[in-house]
């Protein structure tokens, strides 16, 4: 099996030096850079399996290299910051972040949730075979892609993952505890469930106010109500 490869982000030579010795350690390939320029000419010379980005850097910030990453590239990524504000993680999420780490988290859990990233992006793609139609929805497991009324829609791999198994068992509640143990490891609160299937409304509906396909089950969590085709 292929090495994967890491890119971190981050003007703190000691935090890349840190994260690099225990990703290195774990068997992954390491590539660095101190800044958005640096980081996106990486990401032009080569393909990288997921992204471990900060926010407060010189220039552009994570923010908007996340977005500009996101434009084109569904590569995981996990938001690396000092702050530990909510505000700061909804903002990160709503970007196309899969995941918001606080640095005061230790380097076995940075580690942990990098894993899980790609373990969950990793076994969708080898391992389902099915296409899932809901008329204007189609998913097709297999080949990882989403379309509505013919059109491919870009989802990130967390987007997906949460999208198929909504799709796999329609009309069953899936609660708020149960989504942050199965995407997130149990790690994060409410909001971080909730600006993700805003995010995935927001692209698979033409109008999601109200939402017809992944409805909420107010106090409890969410019920997808798409119908499949025979």
């Amino acid at each position: 099996m292929d090495q994967q490869i890491v890119l971190i982000v981050d003007d703190d030579q000691a935090i890349l030096e840190l994260m690099r010795d225990f990703l290195e350690d774990e068997g992954f390939l390491v590539e660095e850079a101190a800044n958005a320029k640096e980081a996106l000419g990486i990401l032009q010379r080569i393909h990288v399996d997921c992204v471990l980005l900060d926010i407060m850097m010189p220039g552009q910030s994570g923010f908007d290299l996340c977005r500009q990453i996101r434009r084109t590239d569904d590569t995981p990524i996990l938001i690396f910051s000092a702050r530990d504000e909510d505000m700061k993680k909804i903002r990160g999420l709503s970007l196309g972040a899969d995941d918001y780490i606080v640095k005061s988290a230790t380097p076995e859990e940075v580690v942990a949730r990098i894993k899980a990233v790609l373990r969950r992006s990793g076994k969708t793609k080898e391992e389902r075979n099915t296409v899932l139609d809901f008329g204007s929805l189609v998913l097709d497991l297999k080949a990882y892609e989403a379309k509505v009324n013919g059109d491919q829609v870009a989802l990130t791999p967390k987007e997906f993952d949460i999208l198929c198994m909504f799709a796999e068992y329609p009309r069953q509640v899936f609660t708020y505890d149960h989504l942050l143990d199965r995407f997130w490891d149990g790690i994060g609160d409410k909001h971080t469930v909730t600006v993700h299937i805003g995010r995935i409304r927001d692209k698979i509906e033409k109008d999601a106010s109200p939402p017809r396909l992944i409805v909420n089950v107010w106090g409890v969590g969410y019920r997808f109500e798409g119908v499949r085709q025979l």
